[in-house]
């Protein structure tokens, strides 16, 4: 990439520098906004609010076989799109920062396991992986990749569908679900899968909630990374740092939850930002030893 040309656009770019500069234990929040690079769609446009409708709910989910066989059919187009994805310059630009010892981990809320993919070592997944379904009678794993051949298996009618991914892996389809067959559990007989991440209206498990809280709490400050932060799950953090006194950074395109709560804020691409920051870095290195 190359500087940033504006100069507002690089006198922010250089405060993020100093920021980190600064703060070199730091902890990352990321959100959907590091994987749209990726292909994956985000959520919300500029002004927090939904560009598509919210994704499923736990309960519904959990007690509507009707939804779950909407789900898992439009899951079988969708899910394509996050299965096919590659980590993009924001994921690759954060697990280089990592490597060269200016972060300290990341806390995502996104879901496709894309941080790992690019090398980064210390990740919790906040909201789990979508990689992966459970068995909610008897918590059974399996790969989420053997399900779906066993969805196409049971309904191959569904092969040649097509539609709009959306960012849980879902696709934008409205149609007549109700012949769409769903197996069951192999180890109970009876069990519901479900993609192993937490649903709306679900909550996080607080041994998550705990590792992410120890990560905040030993660095020195947060960044936050694409993300509008107006679920609770990911905005708790912020308000964590900014209540025990740590300087909270964030690059984002468009409103977050937090505004109020930020030392400094970016509103830049944050793939062009944090591969340029990380190449800055490499520089400084190279030139000190």
């Amino acid at each position: 990439m190359s500087d940033p040309r504006h100069p507002q656009e690089t006198m922010d770019f250089n405060r993020l520098m100093d920021f980190m500069s600064r703060y070199p234990r730091l902890s990352v929040l990321t959100g959907a906004g590091v994987s749209t690079d990726s292909g994956i769609p985000d959520y919300r446009d500029a002004h927090g609010a939904w560009k598509c409708s919210p994704p499923m709910q736990h309960q519904q989910f959990m007690t509507s076989h009707a939804a779950r066989q909407r789900y898992w059919a439009r899951a079988l187009v969708g899910y394509r799109t996050l299965h096919q994805a590659r980590p993009g310059p924001a994921h690759d630009a954060l697990a280089r920062l990592e490597a060269q010892g200016r972060i300290a981990g990341i806390i995502t809320q996104n879901v496709d396991g894309l941080h790992q993919r690019a090398g980064s070592r210390r990740v919790i997944d906040l909201h789990g992986r979508a990689e992966q379904v459970r068995c909610m009678q008897c918590g059974a794993l399996r790969m989420r990749h053997d399900l779906h051949a066993e969805l196409t298996e049971c309904n191959p009618q569904w092969l040649t569908v097509q539609g709009g991914a959306r960012p849980d892996g879902d696709a934008d389809l409205e149609m007549d679900f109700s012949d769409f067959q769903i197996p069951d559990c192999l180890r109970c007989g009876q069990g519901i899968w479900k993609p192993d991440v937490v649903f709306f209206g679900d909550r996080v498990p607080s041994e998550r909630v705990a590792r992410a809280r120890t990560l905040v709490e030993e660095s020195d400050a947060l960044l936050v990374v694409g993300s509008s932060l107006m679920v609770y799950s990911g905005y708790r953090f912020a308000r964590q740092a900014a209540e025990s006194g740590k300087p909270i950074a964030c690059l984002n395109l468009g409103h977050t939850r937090a505004d109020a709560l930020y030392t400094l804020k970016l509103e830049l691409p944050v793939g062009d930002v944090l591969a340029l920051m990380a190449e800055r870095f490499l520089d400084v290195e190279k030139a000190a030893g």
